[in-house]
């Protein structure tokens, strides 16, 4: 049985502040916080909504140096975009804090000293990858290479993400720094660890027996880093920017970014609530709840409540974790780095006025317990389809209708038939199953729920046909409008939490109140009560706006493939081992013309060519029909190694071998002389 809490405390993962937020990260973590806040509110709950940017990190110094400015400068840049966005969005914090703030440095300084004091960190020296050039430690994703496993280019010193392996920096063939190029040396560093493997028996009493209510990714994934074994955690890394190590001897080291940002929640918070935040803190009577992409359930599930533990002086653990899975984009993983997202601002200025559209899809399709995908035309036939068609259209019509026959005042509701009755019970039922799938986190069927509501009023409304009432009975036509506009001040409750500009309108154009407790009662607006003029809530959206959004995305789809060419195009395989010059010379090089070209019946790659090498006229089978065909190859003037032994293939006798250049994209082309010479040149 669940703790009856007095007060929530909500915390969304910071946005790290190098670039905007996009639909991955709304739908991942921020719209469902919103939502849940918006709900406990709405309930009469006291909530505190803690957020802010993440500034430190070896990204922001690497963009810092691409575009010649501080670090500073670029927090400043992004953390007022991001804010921005989320403003855009109607997701408004208690306070959108910063991790560079003095608040911040200070006590995540003391909480760093605190542990070291006590002796909770073990130091260990090591050697770690170096880059010469720009005179700076490497993180593990700041070295890249051949992927050991696949063999692809680029893989990182901790991933690859063409085959997906976890990797090390020491399995990459041929490392190269990414900041500069150059080849990293190793070089001896000290650093401070938390050693998570004292904390696993407690971990696995908290988590793996006490919260198995938690979302089964989100359970899985801790339970399975628990049974491989914790190992020591880094919590300092080399690095000009970021809390600075606050130990002698630590000169040039700062506080590794994920010890430092979690404990920006609680700098966030004592920076708004300076006299009270202890009581959010270290007070069993608050809740608190942290939202989080899947790829923070390991910091956020062990590494920061292992930080709490080790720190004690009653700081309260998360009741629940409640992560989110990926979200992709028209069939493609979401990367910030390749610039295939839908950025938020962007939204913002594409679709004004439509931050709910947005909102609406995003938690319709929410990845909450598996990776989902995100389309343009799935955006535009939810909006078109549910909200303007279901939603939209029955507040319109009632409100409308409402004028028409009324003057804009709600009528009387008259004796209740068996549809009446029975149009009202579902509601409740629909409220009761919100709540629970809200207190839940199942934030996509609670959405189902609202939209069930605006499905009763619309499936109402067309099963009684008002218009048509009027022609022989007003007051039953005043019956069904205000059995309708009740629902209406129902839906403008209900849909607070998830489209909330539109429920705001809704509101407005009712003036109904914003009560969870009369959401479901029968009698929200009295008879007499007056209208304000209907409103559209939404609009449709057509096929052209889609299209520019589908134009954008196909002409990065198509950079992206040029740069790979380009890229694949200045890859050369490295230079085999060292041969003699007589080596060389044993090798019988010659020109030769093919005369006839056929396929090798039963293969899909063997071509017989007979060619005249200006010695003889001879056979060569050749694999190389996926890329010549047969007419291809006649006449045509070629090299071939003449005084390779004789190999049967296939039943035939080939005496050489043509020579071909392969292609880093793998493909073969043959080695021909610049101009025609006779057969049998010797080449050498």
């Amino acid at each position: 049985m669940e703790k009856n809490f007095k007060r929530t405390l909500v915390t969304c993962a910071l946005p790290y502040a190098n670039g905007p937020i996009h639909i991955g990260h709304l739908a991942g973590v921020y719209v469902p916080a919103d939502i849940y806040v918006r709900f406990l509110r709405l309930k009469g709950k006291e909530v505190l909504y803690i957020c802010g940017s993440d500034e430190h990190g070896v990204p922001i110094t690497i963009q810092a140096r691409k575009r010649g400015c501080s670090p500073q400068e670029v927090v400043d840049e992004f953390h007022h975009i991001i804010d921005e966005s989320f403003k855009g969005f109607g997701i408004n914090f208690d306070i959108y804090g910063r991790t560079s703030s003095e608040v911040h440095a200070k006590n995540a300084s003391e909480f760093f000293r605190k542990l070291y004091d006590e002796g909770k960190f073990i130091s260990r020296e090591s050697e770690q990858y170096f880059d010469p050039v720009a005179n700076t430690f490497l993180a593990d994703r700041y070295i890249v290479g051949t992927c050991p496993k696949c063999g692809a280019e680029g893989a990182y010193g901790d991933q690859c993400e063409k085959c997906g392996s976890t990797l090390s920096p020491e399995e990459l063939i041929n490392p190269k720094s990414k900041l500069s190029g150059a080849e990293p040396v190793k070089k001896k560093t000290t650093h401070w660890y938390l050693p998570l493997q004292d904390y696993e028996s407690w971990l696995r009493q908290w988590i793996l027996e006490g919260h198995k209510e938690w979302r089964s990714n989100v359970y899985g994934q801790v339970k399975s880093w628990l049974d491989g074994g914790l190992q020591p955690r880094a919590v300092t890394r080399d690095l000009d920017w970021g809390v600075p190590v606050p130990v002698e001897g630590a000169e040039g080291k700062v506080l590794y970014v994920w010890f430092d940002a979690p404990i920006g929640y609680i700098s966030n918070t004592q920076e708004l609530l300076p006299d009270t935040w202890e009581q959010w803190w270290k007070s069993e009577d608050t809740k608190l709840v942290h939202f989080i992409g899947k790829d923070n359930i390991v910091f956020h599930c062990i590494v920061f409540p292992s930080m709490l533990k080790a720190y004690g002086d009653g700081y309260i653990l998360p009741e629940n974790v409640p992560a989110n899975e990926f979200l992709n984009l028209e069939g493609d993983k979401i990367s910030t780095s390749k610039g295939w997202a839908v950025w938020a601002n962007e939204y913002l200025e594409d679709f004004p006025g439509q931050q709910d559209v947005l909102r609406y899809v995003l938690t319709a399709n929410a990845p909450e317990t598996k990776d989902n995908d995100f389309s343009w035309k799935d955006f535009q036939a939810r909006n078109n389809s549910e909200l303007v068609a279901i939603f939209g259209n029955f507040v319109n019509r009632a409100v409308v209708l409402t004028h028409k026959y009324f003057g804009g005042k709600v009528p009387a509701r008259g004796e209740m038939n068996d549809m009446d009755r029975e149009t009202f019970a579902q509601i409740p039922l629909l409220k009761e199953s919100m709540d629970r799938n809200i207190e839940n986190y199942r934030f996509r069927d609670a959405l189902k729920d609202a939209m069930s509501m605006a499905r009763v009023g619309n499936k109402y409304i067309s099963d009684t046909e008002p218009w048509k009432v009027a022609k022989t009975d007003m007051e039953r036509t005043g019956t069904i409008l205000n059995i309708c506009l009740q629902l209406c001040a129902d839906l403008a409750v209900a849909f607070e939490p998830f489209t909330p500009f539109a429920a705001a309108r809704l509101r407005e154009m009712l003036h109904s109140p914003l009560d969870w407790n009369l959401l479901g009662s029968t009698d929200i607006l009295e008879e007499g009560h007056c209208l304000s003029e209907a409103k559209l809530l939404f609009s449709k959206i057509e096929d052209e706006q889609i299209q520019k959004q589908l134009d954008r995305l196909e002409r990065l789809r198509q950079e992206r493939i040029q740069r790979e060419k380009e890229e694949d195009a200045k890859k050369v395989e490295p230079q085999k081992e060292e041969v003699s010059f007589e080596d060389f010379e044993a090798m019988d090089i010659r020109t030769a013309t093919v005369l006839e070209a056929v396929k090798v019946p039963k293969t899909d790659k063997l071509l017989k060519l007979t060619i005249d090498t200006g010695l003889d006229t001879r056979t060569i089978v050749s694999g190389i029909a996926e890329y010549y065909s047969p007419e291809e190859m006649l006449g045509k003037q070629i090299c071939i190694l003449a005084n390779l032994a004789p190999r049967t293939i296939k039943g035939i006798e080939s005496k050489g071998m043509i020579l071909m250049a392969r292609q880093p994209d793998g493909k073969m082309r043959f080695i021909t002389p610049a101009e025609v010479l006779a057969n049998g040149a010797r080449i050498g």
